[in-house]
Protein backbone atom coordinates (compact mmCIF):
# COMPACT_ATOMS: atom_id res chain seq x y z
CA UNK A 1 0.00 0.00 0.00
CA UNK A 2 2.97 2.37 1.07
CA UNK A 3 4.43 1.67 -2.64
CA UNK A 4 1.55 1.88 -4.63
CA UNK A 5 1.07 5.62 -2.81
CA UNK A 6 4.86 6.45 -3.47
CA UNK A 7 4.39 5.44 -7.17
CA UNK A 8 1.67 7.78 -7.22
CA UNK A 9 3.69 10.75 -6.16
CA UNK A 10 6.60 9.55 -8.17
CA UNK A 11 4.14 9.50 -11.45
CA UNK A 12 3.55 13.07 -11.11
CA UNK A 13 6.70 14.16 -10.44
CA UNK A 14 7.65 12.49 -13.90
CA UNK A 15 4.57 13.85 -15.33
CA UNK A 16 5.79 17.53 -15.04
CA UNK A 17 8.43 17.43 -17.75
CA UNK A 18 5.79 16.31 -20.14
CA UNK A 19 3.20 18.44 -19.61
CA UNK A 20 5.50 21.61 -19.84
CA UNK A 21 7.23 20.49 -23.32
CA UNK A 22 5.75 20.49 -27.02
CA UNK A 23 2.73 22.98 -27.58
CA UNK A 24 1.37 25.68 -25.58
CA UNK A 25 -0.88 24.09 -23.12
CA UNK A 26 -5.07 25.02 -24.02
CA UNK A 27 -7.35 27.63 -21.64
CA UNK A 28 -8.45 24.55 -19.39
CA UNK A 29 -4.75 23.02 -18.74
CA UNK A 30 -3.75 26.41 -17.89
CA UNK A 31 -6.58 26.60 -15.70
CA UNK A 32 -5.98 23.31 -14.16
CA UNK A 33 -4.14 23.09 -10.57
CA UNK A 34 0.05 22.52 -10.95
CA UNK A 35 0.66 19.42 -10.94
CA UNK A 36 3.83 19.55 -9.30
CA UNK A 37 1.77 21.43 -6.42
CA UNK A 38 -0.77 18.93 -6.64
CA UNK A 39 2.41 16.33 -6.19
CA UNK A 40 3.47 18.57 -3.27
CA UNK A 41 0.35 18.19 -1.09
CA UNK A 42 -0.15 14.54 -2.00
CA UNK A 43 3.69 13.83 -0.19
CA UNK A 44 2.31 16.47 2.89
CA UNK A 45 -0.67 14.08 3.86
CA UNK A 46 1.63 11.26 3.58
CA UNK A 47 4.39 13.01 5.83
CA UNK A 48 1.46 14.05 7.85
CA UNK A 49 0.16 10.34 8.54
CA UNK A 50 3.88 9.10 8.73
CA UNK A 51 4.78 11.21 11.30
CA UNK A 52 1.64 10.79 13.28
CA UNK A 53 -0.02 14.26 13.15
CA UNK A 54 -2.44 13.14 11.09
CA UNK A 55 -5.36 10.19 11.59
CA UNK A 56 -7.77 8.77 9.24
CA UNK A 57 -9.32 12.01 9.50
CA UNK A 58 -7.18 14.85 9.46
CA UNK A 59 -6.16 17.04 6.55
CA UNK A 60 -4.70 19.21 4.58
CA UNK A 61 -5.20 21.49 1.57
CA UNK A 62 -2.88 24.08 -0.22
CA UNK A 63 -3.71 27.52 -1.27
CA UNK A 64 -3.80 27.68 -5.61
CA UNK A 65 -0.88 30.18 -5.97
CA UNK A 66 -1.93 30.99 -9.56
CA UNK A 67 -5.85 31.69 -8.56
CA UNK A 68 -5.40 32.45 -4.64
CA UNK A 69 -9.41 32.20 -4.46
CA UNK A 70 -8.94 28.41 -5.01
CA UNK A 71 -7.29 26.13 -2.62
CA UNK A 72 -6.57 22.04 -3.00
CA UNK A 73 -7.77 19.76 -0.88
CA UNK A 74 -8.23 15.64 -1.02
CA UNK A 75 -11.71 13.62 -1.35
CA UNK A 76 -12.33 12.51 2.12
CA UNK A 77 -9.78 9.41 2.39
CA UNK A 78 -6.80 9.07 4.97
CA UNK A 79 -4.32 11.05 4.32
CA UNK A 80 -1.74 7.95 4.43
CA UNK A 81 -4.10 6.73 1.64
CA UNK A 82 -4.47 9.80 -0.36
CA UNK A 83 -2.93 10.19 -4.37
CA UNK A 84 -2.77 12.11 -7.30
CA UNK A 85 -6.47 11.60 -8.16
CA UNK A 86 -7.92 12.59 -5.16
CA UNK A 87 -7.09 15.81 -5.24
CA UNK A 88 -9.57 18.56 -6.20
CA UNK A 89 -9.89 22.10 -6.42
CA UNK A 90 -11.94 24.00 -4.35
CA UNK A 91 -13.48 28.00 -4.26
CA UNK A 92 -13.58 30.11 -1.29
CA UNK A 93 -17.02 29.18 -0.69
CA UNK A 94 -16.08 25.32 -0.35
CA UNK A 95 -17.74 24.50 -3.96
CA UNK A 96 -15.34 22.20 -5.99
CA UNK A 97 -14.17 24.24 -8.80
CA UNK A 98 -14.20 21.12 -11.33
CA UNK A 99 -16.28 18.13 -10.07
CA UNK A 100 -19.46 18.50 -8.55
CA UNK A 101 -19.60 15.61 -7.19
CA UNK A 102 -15.92 15.85 -5.84
CA UNK A 103 -16.28 13.45 -2.41
CA UNK A 104 -14.94 15.84 -0.12
CA UNK A 105 -14.27 16.62 3.76
CA UNK A 106 -17.42 17.35 5.11
CA UNK A 107 -15.01 19.98 7.78
CA UNK A 108 -13.17 21.70 4.34
CA UNK A 109 -15.19 24.98 5.36
CA UNK A 110 -12.11 24.86 8.15
CA UNK A 111 -10.35 25.75 5.37
CA UNK A 112 -12.17 27.28 2.83
CA UNK A 113 -12.83 30.31 5.57
CA UNK A 114 -9.68 30.64 6.59
CA UNK A 115 -8.03 31.45 3.25
CA UNK A 116 -10.94 33.77 2.63
CA UNK A 117 -9.76 35.08 6.42
CA UNK A 118 -6.13 35.33 5.78
CA UNK A 119 -5.00 36.37 2.54
CA UNK A 120 -1.47 35.57 4.25
CA UNK A 121 -2.57 31.93 4.50
CA UNK A 122 -1.17 29.67 1.82
CA UNK A 123 -1.92 25.79 3.85
CA UNK A 124 -4.00 24.40 6.15
CA UNK A 125 -3.58 21.59 8.31
CA UNK A 126 -6.85 20.10 10.53
CA UNK A 127 -5.44 17.59 12.93
CA UNK A 128 -6.63 15.43 15.79
CA UNK A 129 -3.34 14.47 17.58
CA UNK A 130 -4.20 12.94 20.48
CA UNK A 131 -1.24 15.36 22.17
CA UNK A 132 -2.98 18.66 21.78
CA UNK A 133 -6.76 17.20 22.68
CA UNK A 134 -5.81 17.96 26.81
CA UNK A 135 -5.08 21.79 26.04
CA UNK A 136 -8.77 22.11 24.26
CA UNK A 137 -10.35 20.57 27.67
CA UNK A 138 -8.55 21.97 30.68
CA UNK A 139 -7.49 25.24 32.15
CA UNK A 140 -4.08 24.50 31.33
CA UNK A 141 -2.92 26.65 28.30
CA UNK A 142 -1.15 25.16 25.03
CA UNK A 143 2.27 27.64 25.54
CA UNK A 144 5.31 27.71 23.37
CA UNK A 145 7.74 26.22 25.35
CA UNK A 146 10.23 24.61 22.72
CA UNK A 147 12.45 26.94 20.38
CA UNK A 148 11.25 25.03 17.10
CA UNK A 149 7.78 25.80 18.43
CA UNK A 150 8.16 29.73 18.67
CA UNK A 151 5.16 30.53 15.94
CA UNK A 152 3.21 29.65 18.60
CA UNK A 153 0.85 32.54 20.56
CA UNK A 154 1.91 33.03 24.04
CA UNK A 155 -1.52 31.16 24.88
CA UNK A 156 -3.21 29.30 21.76
CA UNK A 157 -6.51 30.38 21.25
CA UNK A 158 -9.68 27.76 21.88
CA UNK A 159 -12.63 27.37 19.96
CA UNK A 160 -15.65 26.36 21.42
CA UNK A 161 -18.36 25.34 19.41
CA UNK A 162 -21.25 25.29 21.77
CA UNK A 163 -21.04 29.29 21.47
CA UNK A 164 -22.05 28.97 17.79
CA UNK A 165 -23.85 25.73 17.27
CA UNK A 166 -25.27 24.91 20.27
CA UNK A 167 -24.83 20.62 21.43
CA UNK A 168 -24.03 19.71 17.41
CA UNK A 169 -21.98 16.99 16.25
CA UNK A 170 -18.73 19.56 17.35
CA UNK A 171 -17.48 19.42 13.35
CA UNK A 172 -17.07 22.42 10.76
CA UNK A 173 -20.01 21.73 8.64
CA UNK A 174 -21.14 24.96 7.62
CA UNK A 175 -19.28 28.04 6.15
CA UNK A 176 -20.59 29.98 9.30
CA UNK A 177 -19.05 27.32 12.03
CA UNK A 178 -15.80 27.87 9.41
CA UNK A 179 -15.84 31.77 9.53
CA UNK A 180 -16.30 31.92 13.68
CA UNK A 181 -13.09 29.19 13.42
CA UNK A 182 -11.53 31.61 11.61
CA UNK A 183 -12.49 34.70 13.76
CA UNK A 184 -11.39 32.96 16.44
CA UNK A 185 -7.99 32.21 14.81
CA UNK A 186 -7.30 35.62 14.32
CA UNK A 187 -3.66 36.52 13.18
CA UNK A 188 -2.58 33.54 14.79
CA UNK A 189 -0.85 30.45 13.43
CA UNK A 190 -2.92 27.77 15.38
CA UNK A 191 -6.16 27.45 16.96
CA UNK A 192 -8.10 24.66 19.09
CA UNK A 193 -10.81 22.93 19.37
CA UNK A 194 -12.21 21.84 22.16
CA UNK A 195 -12.18 18.30 22.22
CA UNK A 196 -11.91 18.24 18.68
CA UNK A 197 -8.04 18.99 17.61
CA UNK A 198 -6.69 21.93 15.80
CA UNK A 199 -6.00 23.97 13.04
CA UNK A 200 -2.64 25.06 12.27
CA UNK A 201 -2.15 27.52 8.85
CA UNK A 202 1.19 28.31 7.32
CA UNK A 203 2.90 30.60 4.71
CA UNK A 204 3.64 28.25 2.79
CA UNK A 205 2.96 24.50 2.08
CA UNK A 206 6.11 23.10 4.17
CA UNK A 207 5.92 25.56 7.10
CA UNK A 208 2.48 24.59 7.95
CA UNK A 209 3.35 21.07 8.17
CA UNK A 210 6.56 22.11 10.34
CA UNK A 211 3.91 24.09 12.35
CA UNK A 212 1.23 20.73 12.73
CA UNK A 213 4.30 18.57 13.73
CA UNK A 214 6.42 21.03 16.27
CA UNK A 215 2.82 21.70 17.71
CA UNK A 216 2.07 18.30 19.02
CA UNK A 217 5.48 17.97 19.81
CA UNK A 218 5.60 21.00 22.50
CA UNK A 219 2.77 19.95 23.33
CA UNK A 220 3.86 16.47 24.15
CA UNK A 221 6.71 17.86 25.83
CA UNK A 222 4.83 20.41 28.08
CA UNK A 223 2.76 17.87 29.47
CA UNK A 224 5.92 15.95 30.97
CA UNK A 225 7.51 19.20 31.84
CA UNK A 226 3.93 19.68 33.87
CA UNK A 227 4.62 15.86 35.34
CA UNK A 228 8.31 16.56 35.94
CA UNK A 229 7.92 20.31 37.97
CA UNK A 230 4.83 19.27 39.44
CA UNK A 231 2.45 22.03 37.96
CA UNK A 232 2.80 24.74 34.64
CA UNK A 233 3.61 27.90 36.69
CA UNK A 234 7.42 25.97 37.44
CA UNK A 235 7.89 25.95 33.61
CA UNK A 236 10.22 28.10 32.07
CA UNK A 237 8.06 28.91 28.57
CA UNK A 238 9.32 31.20 25.59
CA UNK A 239 9.25 34.86 26.21
CA UNK A 240 7.74 36.79 23.09
CA UNK A 241 10.81 37.85 22.24
CA UNK A 242 12.19 34.64 22.48
CA UNK A 243 9.37 33.59 20.20
CA UNK A 244 10.01 35.94 17.60
CA UNK A 245 13.91 35.61 17.18
CA UNK A 246 13.48 31.33 17.51
CA UNK A 247 11.22 31.20 14.22
CA UNK A 248 12.64 28.85 12.42
CA UNK A 249 14.76 30.60 9.40
CA UNK A 250 14.41 27.59 6.26
CA UNK A 251 10.49 27.26 7.06
CA UNK A 252 10.88 23.89 8.06
CA UNK A 253 12.79 23.35 4.74
CA UNK A 254 15.38 21.04 6.69
CA UNK A 255 12.88 18.98 8.37
CA UNK A 256 10.87 18.83 4.87
CA UNK A 257 13.53 16.90 3.43
CA UNK A 258 14.24 14.66 6.61
CA UNK A 259 10.34 13.53 6.37
CA UNK A 260 10.58 13.26 2.60
CA UNK A 261 13.76 10.73 2.86
CA UNK A 262 12.34 8.47 5.77
CA UNK A 263 9.65 8.17 3.39
CA UNK A 264 11.67 6.84 0.79
CA UNK A 265 13.67 4.78 2.55
CA UNK A 266 10.65 2.86 4.32
CA UNK A 267 9.35 2.36 0.40
CA UNK A 268 12.01 0.88 -0.93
Amino acid sequence: MIFRRWISYVIVLMAIPALCAGQAPSAASKDAPDPALIADLVLANHILANEGVLDGYGHVSVRDPRHPDRFLLARAAPAGAVTATDISEYDLEGNPVADPNAGGFIERYIHSEIYKARPDVMAVIHSHAAEIIPFTVSNVPLRPMIHVAGFLPQTVPIFEVRKVAGMSDMLIRTPALGKALAATLGADSVVLLRGHGAAVVGPTLHAAVGRAYYTTVNARTEQQAILMAGGQDKITFLAPEEAEKTAVQDGYERAWTLWKAKLEKQNK
